[in-house]
C-alpha cells in the first residue's frame, strides 16, 4: 500500500510517500480502508522527534491520528462492526498511523461515520473533537448556562469547542484576529476577543471554564478570569518548547513538571481547578458526536484539502499556525 512514513526524525522534508506493508488486523482490531485523514499539531511534534522520549517508535514509522474510511475486514472478536462499514477514528499513537491507504483501529477506539459528513469532511473531526469534548466536559465539567472562553477560536480545537459549547447551553467568548471573527461568530460564538485589540484578561471576568490552547504562559494569565471552583483547562503543555532547552528526556520531565506546578498552583493560588488535557481515544464518546453531527449542531471547519503526495506541504502549512480550522489530506 501506499503510506507517508518517515525514516528519521526531522522538518517536513523527513515525511515519504513509499509503498508500506499492508497491515493485518488482530482479534480485536478492524481493518479500515482510508479515505481521507488529517494533519493535527502534534503530528509535526512527532515527526520532529520532541515525543520521542515518551513513544518508543521504530522506525519507519506511519504518522496520522485521524481516519475516515470504509471497513475492509474484522478480526475474530470484532462484534461491532462489519465489512462495508463507513467509519471514522482517532486511533491511539501506539499502532501504525492513518497516512496510509489501510490502516488497523481497535474496536474500542472505532464509531460510525456520521451520514451527513463526506470522508473527508469526516477526517477533520476525531482527534479534534475528542480532545474539545474531554476538556470542556470530563475535565471543565461545563454545563448549560456556564460561561465559557475558547482560547484560539478559529483553529483546529477552538472552531469544535465553540460548536460543542453552544450545543451544551453555554455563553462562549473566543479569541481570535480581526480576519477570523465572522468564522468564529457563525460557530456560534457570543464574544470575540481581537487578541491584536484587547487584552482578553481585561475585558473577560468570572468565567466557569477556559480552554486553553495557547501554552502555559496564557494558563498563568488565565487564572485571572476564571471564577472560584472553576475550570482552567490545557491542551498544549509546550512540549517542543521543553525539549529544546532540555532534550528529549529531561525535556519530557520538564513538560510533566509544568503540568503538576499548573495544578497545584491553580488549586493553591487561585482556587481554581487547572489541569492539561491530552486526547484519548474513545469510540463511544465518538459514537455521541457522531449524533451530534447528524443532528447539525457539529461541522468541520477545513482550510484546505490535498492528496497524500503533498503530505510535506501539509506539514509545513501546518507548522506556520494560519490554518483556519483543519488540514485535511484525500487518500482515495
Amino acid at each position: 500500500m501506499k503510506a507517508a512514513r518517515i525514516h528519521a526524525y526531522g522538518g517536513p522534508e523527513v515525511l515519504r510517500v513509499e509503498d508500506a506493508p499492508e497491515p493485518v488486523p488482530g482479534p480485536k482490531q478492524v481493518l479500515v480502508e482510508v479515505h481521507a485523514t488529517s494533519v493535527n499539531p502534534i503530528d509535526t511534534k512527532i515527526r520532529g522527534g520532541y515525543l520521542r522520549a515518551g513513544l518508543r517508535y521504530k522506525l519507519p514509522r506511519i504518522l496520522g491520528l485521524d481516519v475516515s474510511g470504509v471497513v475492509r475486514a474484522v478480526g475474530a472478536k470484532v462484534t461491532g462492526f462489519r465489512p462495508g462499514d463507513a467509519v471514522w477514528s482517532s486511533p491511539g499513537p501506539k499502532l501504525e498511523g492513518t497516512y496510509a491507504e489501510l490502516v488497523c483501529v481497535p474496536e474500542a477506539e472505532l464509531a460510525l461515520k456520521p451520514t451527513n459528513l463526506t470522508h473527508q469532511e469526516a477526517a477533520a473531526l476525531p482527534l479534534v473533537a475528542l480532545t474539545a469534548w474531554q476538556a470542556l466536559f470530563d475535565r471543565g465539567r461545563l454545563k448549560a448556562g456556564d460561561r465559557v472562553l475558547v482560547q484560539a477560536g478559529s483553529g483546529g480545537v477552538g472552531t469544535v469547542a465553540i460548536q460543542l459549547a453552544k450545543h451544551a447551553g453555554a455563553w462562549v467568548a473566543t479569541t481570535c484576529s480581526a480576519r477570523n471573527a465572522e468564522l468564529v461568530t457563525g460557530l456560534g460564538a457570543d464574544r470575540v476577543v481581537d487578541y491584536t485589540q484587547e487584552d482578553y484578561t481585561q475585558v473577560l471576568s468570572d468565567l466557569d471554564v477556559v480552554l486553553d490552547a495557547l501554552g502555559p504562559a496564557e494558563m498563568l494569565r488565565g487564572r485571572k478570569i476564571v471564577k472560584k471552583g472553576g475550570h482552567l483547562v490545557g491542551i498544549t503543555p509546550d512540549v517542543p518548547g521543553h525539549v529544546q532547552r532540555s532534550g528529549p528526556v529531561l525535556g519530557l520531565a520538564a513538560t510533566g513538571l509544568t503540568i503538576t506546578r499548573h495544578r497545584l498552583g491553580g488549586r493553591w493560588c487561585a482556587g481554581i481547578h487547572a489541569s492539561f488535557v491530552t486526547r484519548r481515544p474513545d469510540g463511544a464518546q465518538l459514537a455521541q458526536l457522531t449524533e451530534i453531527c447528524e443532528a447539525g449542531a457539529l461541522r468541520p471547519v477545513i482550510d484546505r484539502v490535498l492528496p497524500l503526495d503533498d503530505i510535506v506541504e501539509a506539514h509545513r502549512y501546518s507548522e506556520t499556525g494560519r490554518a483556519r480550522g483543519k488540514i485535511v489530506i484525500a487518500v482515495r
